[in-house]
Formats: structure tokens, sequence, C-alpha cells
């Protein structure tokens, strides 16, 4: 059975418990640890001091027997148990612990070496041992561990009580901090919502941590982009609309004239002239609507090959200076022929350059007036880096473009919007058909103005 997701709030506060958890086991853990190691080393040492201290006094005196009895009789009223050895390794004690703790062998230890410090595990329970030889004997001392760790009980309660109090500051802080993450990016999420379902006067207000933010003000630059975005869809489509219907209406009408024989018989020719015109311009249209949605497709073809781009253009200028010619443009090639052979060679699809050329000489040709030039350029030179990038440029003696067009040439109808009506223009489409072409050639292109007093359009292409 698959559980159901868990949210941003829940994750980040399982996992601010889950540090402050295992913090808090892994501190506990040292520290007890340090605390009865410090605690056992002190005992050990203050039972040891004791056991010096007793010996010194079951020294002092004339009886030394009586003053280790008196000394015997201190250590009781500090709840340290004793016990005296004689001479012969006899022991005399009223604990039952040493009598268990304190073995044959360690009374020989005594009253050989005089010292001996020891740690015994009697009946469960860890137990200190410490002995000393005196004139008559010796005397022995012992502790369980647990009575001398009684305070650092104490204070491993308190170091628990105050880890849990900081497993709780954790978890609180973790809640604050997950709602204040979640909270903004459920409201981002709810914006995206109202965005899939068409809503583009959707607003999320960049608050919450910088990168919550960000996600919140790229959610607005989206909703901005897509309703700029949609706008112009609309104006193109109305744009397209309107190309569409005016050749459809002239057809239209003329197709009702012929049928209910309106139009005279010496008049059909002109009139299917006509017609044929104005099919010729819908099938353009649709032509280079088509091409944008190739451009726009993932499987548009590129073939790539080894291409002369000097030679290409060659080949289009033997074309474009006879339709040039025609209409008494003046049409002119400038190749730079001075490089070695070869240099101007780049992998690209031959095709689709030369479609590319054809669509911009094809719109330099349109605004061109009788008497101007046109001119196919095409040249190598040296990019920036330092590489090589053969260049392919039309250049046209026709009214230009403003410098406000440079930038917006490229887009779809912008230009046929700002020039319709002023000079003749195409469908709107082939600039943007161009750059589209351009850009998956992995090439670049510019618009600017021409020596020769129109536009000019600079392909670059990287050779290598």
């Amino acid at each position: 059975m698959r559980l159901p997701p868990t949210t941003l709030a829940q994750r980040i506060s399982a996992l601010a418990v889950g540090v402050a958890v295992i913090t808090a086991l892994l501190a506990g853990v040292l520290a007890i640890n340090l605390v009865h190691r410090s605690t056992t080393a002190a005992a050990r040492t203050t039972l040891g001091n004791l056991a010096d201290v007793a010996r010194v006094v079951a020294d002092q005196g004339p009886n030394a027997r009586n003053s280790q009895a008196r000394a015997r009789v201190s250590l009781r009223s500090l709840g340290i148990q004793s016990a005296s050895i004689d001479s012969a390794g006899a022991v005399t004690t009223n604990s039952p612990l040493l009598r268990v703790a304190l073995s044959d062998a360690d009374v020989r230890t005594v009253l050989a070496s005089g010292s001996l410090s020891a740690e015994r595990r009697i009946q469960g329970q860890r137990v200190l041992i410490e002995a000393r030889g005196t004139r008559v004997g010796g005397i022995a001392l012992a502790q369980r561990r647990s009575e001398a760790n009684a305070a650092a009980d104490r204070t491993v309660r308190q170091i628990v009580w105050a880890l849990l109090v900081a497993v709780g500051i954790a978890v609180l802080l973790g809640l604050l901090v997950a709602v204040r993450i979640s909270r903004p990016l459920r409201r981002t999420a709810e914006a995206a919502h109202a965005l899939a379902q068409g809503h583009r006067d959707v607003a999320v207000l960049a608050e919450g941590p910088a990168e919550v933010a960000e996600v919140g003000a790229a959610l607005n630059s989206l909703a901005t982009a897509l309703s700029h975005s949609e706008a112009r869809q609309r104006e193109f489509l109305l744009s397209v609309s309107h190309e569409l219907r005016t050749p459809l209406t002239a057809i239209t009408g003329y197709a009702e004239s012929l049928a209910e024989g309106v139009v005279a018989p010496e008049q059909a020719a002109e009139v299917g002239s006509i017609v044929l015109t104005e099919s010729l311009r819908l099938d353009r249209l649709v032509a280079d609507l088509l091409d944008l949605a190739r451009l726009d497709a993932q499987e548009f073809r590129i073939d790539l090959l080894d291409v002369d781009v000097l030679e290409l253009c060659r080949a289009a200028g033997q074309v474009w200076s006879g339709r040039c010619a025609a209409v008494g443009v003046g049409f002119e090639l400038h190749l730079d022929t001075t490089d070695q052979p070869g240099q101007g060679t780049v992998r690209t699809d031959p095709a689709r350059l030369r479609q590319v050329l054809d669509g911009l000489l094809e719109n330099a040709l349109r605004v061109t007036p009788a008497g101007a030039p046109i001119v196919l350029a095409a040249r190598v030179e040296q990019a920036a880096d330092g590489r090589p990038v053969v260049v392919a440029e039309v250049r046209d003696g026709g009214p230009g473009l403003a410098e406000a067009d440079f930038a917006v040439a490229f887009e779809r109808s912008a230009l046929y919007q700002r020039y319709r009506g002023v000079r003749r223009v195409g469908t709107g489409l082939g600039l943007a058909i161009v750059a589209g072409l351009v850009d998956r050639l992995g090439a670049s292109i510019e618009a600017g103005r021409a020596p020769e007093g129109g536009a000019r359009f600079t392909v670059r292409l990287p050779v290598g």
C-alpha cells in the first residue's frame, strides 16, 4: 500500500526532530560517560586520600592499635566502610562488603607493599578498595561506586532534562521554520495552478527565504511573460486571419461571378489571372505558417554537411541577378576570394542556409525600388575569441529600418504591423522564419543599416 506523500512542513519538522534527537543522544552519551569517568576518578582519588590520612592517624600515638581503631571510627562517621589487618594477615571488620571484596592476595599485597588500589564487582555492584600498611598491619577502605557517584547521577538527570528541553525547542523551531517556508510555497503552487487554468492576473508576494522568494518572483515573471506572449499570439492570429481573408474574399467573389455568368467571356482570362495571383498569395502565406510550425517542432530536420558558403552564395547570385534584373533592380555579388581555398567551409545544412539567403533576398527585393541595388556578400572574419567565422550578408538600397526596428526585426509580424500601408510588406513571417532557421543552424543573425541606404542582415556561421 502506497503511503500518501508528506508535505514540506512535515519533512522539515521530521528533519529537525531527527537532528535534535540524534544530537541529544550523542551529546548525552558523551556527557554521561564523561561525568561517570570523572566522578569515578575523583571518588578513587578521594578514597585514596582518606586511606593515606587513616594510615597517618593509625600510626600516631603510643598505642598503634587504639590509634587505628580511632581512625576506623572517623571513617565510619564519613560513611566509609573499613577493616583492620593485623601483622598476621587477619582481617577485622564489621563490613560484609569488605569481607567479600578483600581477598587473601589483597591482604598479602598490603602487608608486603604497604598499598593497594583496586576496583571489584561484588554482587553486581562496582566497589572501590583502597588499603594502606600501618605499624601493626594495615587498614582497608571500601566504597560502592554508586554511592560515590550519587552526585554524578543527579548531574546526569539534569543533563537529560536539559537535552529533552533542547529537543523540544528544536522541534518548535523546526515547526516555525517549516510553516515559514511552506506557506509561501503553497501560495506559489496555488498561483501556478491558476496559471494552468488560464488565469493571467495572478501575483505572488515574494516573501520567505531568498530561494522561496525567488520562486515567487519567477512565477510572477512567468505570468507576465505568458500574458505578453498570448497577447502577441492574438495579434498574430488577427493579422494572419486578415491576410487569409483578403485573398479568400477575392477568390470567392470572382468564383461567384464566374458561376453566375456575370463575367463576360472576354474577361475570363483576366479574372482567372486575378484568381491565380490571389491563390498563389494564399499558398505562400500557408507555406510560411507551415515553416513556422516545423521550426517549433522537435522533429525539424537538419542535415549537416561541409558547405563552402562562398560557392553557395555564388550559386544564389546567379538566380537572383536574373530576378532583380527583371524588375529593374541592380544586383551585386561581393565574395571575398583573397583567402585560401576552403576557408569559407562550415558544417551546416546547405538547403536550409540557401533558404535563409532566399528569404532575405526576397524581403530585400520587395522593398527595393527600381534603380537601387541589392548586394549579396560573403567573407571570412575573425570572431572576438580569435576563431574564424563565415559572414553572409544581404544589403539593399530600400527605405531601410529605424533604430528601434533592429531589436524586433525577427519577431513575428512586428515589422508588418509597423509598415503595413506605408511600404510593400509580405506575410509578416519571413524574417521570423529566417531567424528560426539561423538558430537551428547554430548561427546568429542581426539587422542593421546598409551603406547602400537600406537594411542590412548579417548571418555569422562559426567554422568548425
